[in-house]
């Protein structure tokens, strides 16, 4: 028996071993090379400031009320959720219902010098529609935009751990 275990552990690490230089790491939280970061321009209750707020909030960065005591400001430009008709019957029944959230922001330092020009992200999502199954298309709705809200997060977490402070 002893001699089919030596095999089982011979094979699992022949299989394992293309793997190990494969440069495969899990998700880190990101690195910022600075110490502070002000939020600019959100709308108040604005479910995407929360939920940078909260992902900011598991990482070094001290967060600062006052842009002008912080080293980076995130100046929000647009921050919006839009839905649109795009299928609809000939007795105006909807079908399908694009959703939308559109986010404008650029990085700067307190003095006004650009880190990020106007950064444009852009999300939509195809969702059909059928009046029978309202409450159900609801929940899918919010569901929807929660998913593109945490993946704008997700870009805005990469594009602040990339900046530079000026020298």
């Amino acid at each position: 028996m002893s001699t089919l275990l030596q095999r089982r552990h011979l094979l699992l690490a022949a299989a394992t071993a293309p793997l190990v230089g494969c440069g495969f790491e899990l998700r880190r939280e990101p690195e910022f090379l600075f110490r502070s970061l002000a939020l600019s321009g959100f709308k108040p209750g604005s479910p995407l400031a929360a939920d940078l707020k909260r992902q900011l909030s598991r990482t070094a960065l001290l967060m600062v009320e006052d842009a002008n005591r912080a080293e980076v400001v995130l100046e929000v430009l647009r921050d919006a959720r839009e839905k649109s008709v795009v299928v609809s019957t000939s007795a105006g029944q909807v079908r399908e219902w694009q959703l939308r959230v559109n986010f404008d922001y650029l990085l700067r330092v307190p003095s006004g010098e650009l880190l990020l020009p106007r950064t444009e992200l852009r999300m939509t999502r195809e969702m059909n529609y059928t009046e029978s199954a309202a409450l159900a298309k609801e929940q899918e709705e919010a569901q929807l935009y929660r998913a593109m809200q945490s993946d704008a997060v997700a870009q805005i977490m990469r594009r602040l751990s990339a900046v530079r402070l000026p020298a």
